[in-house]
C-alpha cells in the first residue's frame, strides 16, 4: 500500500525536528505520539536500550491508532553516547553545562533507531539503528555555561542542537546530519522505498494531526 492524502504514514513522535524533516520529504503524514516510559533500565546498553524503545513506540501508536486509515507506522528514538554513556535530555540549566561538557573537545556518536511497522501487520516489520559521529570543538566553561543558558539544549539529548545555536561548536559531521537532528532522512526513505511505501516522491508538504 503506497503513503498517501488517504492512508498516511502515521509519525508515532512528538519532535517537531522529525515533523520537520518529513514534512520536507514531502511525505502525507499525521502525528501520533506514544505515550510510553522512556526511562533507560539499569545497565542497560546503549543500542538494546534503542532497540526496545523503539519496539515500544511502534506497539504504543499501534495501540492508539485503532482501525485509523494508515499506509504504516513510523517510529524512532535518538540518543547521544560517549564512553559508554548515554546522555539524556537535561534537567536544568546547569546539568545542560555538565552535560555539554562531557562531548567538548571530542567526539561523540548520536544513535537514532527507527522502527517501521505496516497496516495490517503486527510487530516490526523493518528497524534500523544508524550512527553519527559529531566533532565537537574545545570550549572554556563560560562558554559552555553561555550556551547552556539560551535554553536551547533543555529538550535535546546531549544537550545541544546541530541546526541551531550548537552548530558553531560542531566541527566536522561524519555520517548522516539529519540523523543528528533526529531522523536519518536518506535510510527512511530508502527503505520506505524497499516495503512498497513510496514510488517517486511527490513533495506535496502534507500534514495533520490526530
Amino acid at each position: 500500500m503506497l503513503i498517501d492524502a488517504s492512508n498516511p504514514l502515521i509519525l508515532g513522535s512528538g519532535s517537531p525536528r522529525r515533523r520537520e524533516i518529513l514534512s520536507a520529504l514531502g511525505l502525507p503524514f499525521v502525528v501520533l505520539a506514544a505515550d510510553i516510559d522512556e526511562e533507560r533500565r539499569p545497565a542497560e546498553p546503549p543500542l538494546v536500550y534503542l532497540e526496545r524503545i523503539a519496539a515500544e513506540k511502534l506497539a504504543g501508536v499501534r495501540a492508539r491508532l485503532g482501525a485509523a486509515a494508515h499506509a504504516a507506522i513510523l517510529v524512532a528514538d535518538t540518543t547521544v553516547v560517549i564512553d559508554g554513556d548515554v546522555l539524556g535530555k537535561p534537567v536544568d540549566v546547569d546539568d545542560a553545562a555538565r552535560l555539554f561538557s562531557r562531548i567538548a573537545g571530542r567526539v561523540h556518536s548520536v544513535y537514532t533507531r527507527y522502527a517501521i511497522g505496516l497496516n495490517g501487520e503486527q510487530g516490526v516489520r523493518l528497524a534500523r539503528t544508524i550512527e553519527t559521529h559529531v566533532h565537537i570543538r574545545a570550549a572554556d566553561a563560560a562558554e559552555i555555561r553561555a550556551y547552556a543558558a539560551t535554553g536551547e539544549g533543555l529538550d535535546k539529548a546531549g544537550a545541544y542542537a546541530a541546526q541551531g545555536i550548537g552548530s558553531f561548536f560542531i566541527e566536522r559531521v561524519v555520517g548522516s546530519y539529519s540523523n543528528v537532528v533526529g531522523l536519518p532522512a536518506c535510510e527512511v526513505l530508502g527503505d520506505l522505498r524497499v516495503l512498497g511505501l513510496i514510488g517517486s516522491v511527490a513533495f506535496a508538504r502534507v500534514e495533520a494531526r490526530v
